[in-house]
């Protein structure tokens, strides 16, 4: 349970806790900004109709799955686990055509333009790889809390809780939430059972265009994007020391390398021992809305071990690609690809 407090001097004053009306109004606002509970989803629909009943929002990630996402309510622990189990059933059985369908109906457009909409990536091919779930309580016994960690620790199923507490102080409402298991932690269970082994290697999309400059990037040793917090802050996913592959749309890959400083606003971005905005570059576009946390360009700061101008990137018939600005590189032939392509030796520690 979460206790909030506001500080007055040398004192700490518990704010009183409240409980929500209804929880329609929470589906309301998960609805509208699914980011109020963590999750980076575009919503196709609430209350789809499925078998075993009203799902209450169906969502898509931006990898193309889908995700499920079911209110408590005044459910029991083993009502609302079985319950959101058979929705996942049923949403496991969709195929990419009755998605699209679900979506028209629901978005009352085009999926694929309100996918790029919120994303700023093509929408893939094939959608609904995987599933996964979310409870979302104002309360989580001890019974509930058991049986979704043993689903996922145990089994790999991909479930979790977000639970969520309102509090009152003169007068105005505030809303805490929180997970029971790190999201990511519960995603990586997940994968480990579905998808081929994570490499520890990341993927990014260099994005060379009218903000960004592949050749800048190599330059001053960076890599980054922006323009919005859709494409910003994935960057954030990146830590010192982590390494990956740098892809340019319609090219290949086109670079190999080393986190060495995590994601800041470009302004903030030192090169050769002076601001990167004081330098030559060959995109000046790079420092729009400098001054917009929103709208600016964020870069992580690289040491390039090896990279390749586009017109020499390296890609194969079949190589992994996708429209995310980052993921985890997975895919056994790529990688095979790109350690010989780039002269990299798995078994000793690049440098």
């Amino acid at each position: 349970m979460i206790n909030l407090f506001e500080i007055k001097g040398s004192e700490l004053v518990p704010i009183q806790r409240k409980k929500l009306p209804t929880e329609e109004m929470l589906e309301d606002w998960i609805s509208k900004n699914p980011r109020l509970i963590g999750l980076d989803v575009l919503v196709l629909g609430r209350q789809i109709q499925t078998e075993g009943g009203p799902l209450d929002i169906l969502a898509i990630d931006s990898d193309g799955d889908l995700v499920i996402v079911e209110l408590k309510r005044d459910r029991t622990p083993r009502d609302i686990v079985a319950q959101v189990l058979d929705y996942a059933s049923w949403v496991r059985g969709l195929t990419t055509k009755q998605v699209y369908e679900i979506a028209t109906v629901k978005l009352g457009s085009q999926l694929a333009a309100a996918f790029s909409e919120r994303f700023g990536t093509e929408l893939p091919e094939n959608l609904n790889g995987d599933q996964s779930m979310i409870i979302v309580a104002s309360e989580f016994d001890a019974s509930s809390k058991r049986i979704v960690e043993y689903l996922n620790e145990a089994h790999g199923v991909n479930i979790n809780a977000n639970f969520f507490n309102v509090f009152e102080q003169d007068g105005k409402l505030m809303l805490a939430t929180d997970w029971l298991m790190p999201q990511e932690q519960v995603t990586e269970r997940s994968e480990r059972k579905t998808k081929a082994p994570w490499s520890g290697l990341w993927y990014v999309n260099v994005g060379d265009g009218p903000n960004r400059s592949w050749e800048d990037m190599r330059r001053y040793r960076f890599w980054g994007a922006g323009s919005d917090p859709v494409y910003s802050d994935p960057l954030r996913r990146l830590h010192v020391n982590d390494q990956l592959y740098a892809y340019q749309k319609g090219a290949g890959y086109v670079g190999h390398g080393r986190v060495v400083a995590s994601v800041i606003p470009a302004k903030e971005f030192h090169a050769n021992g002076r601001p990167l905005f004081e330098q030559k570059l060959e995109q000046e576009n790079l420092k729009h809305d400098a001054n917009d946390a929103d709208k600016a360009e964020y870069v992580v700061g690289i040491d390039w071990i090896k990279t390749f101008p586009l017109n020499q990137a390296k890609k194969f018939p079949g190589a992994f690609s996708n429209p995310n600005i980052v993921c985890k590189l997975r895919d056994p032939k790529t990688i095979e690809f790109l350690n010989r392509e780039f002269g990299i030796d798995p078994g000793k520690e690049s440098s």
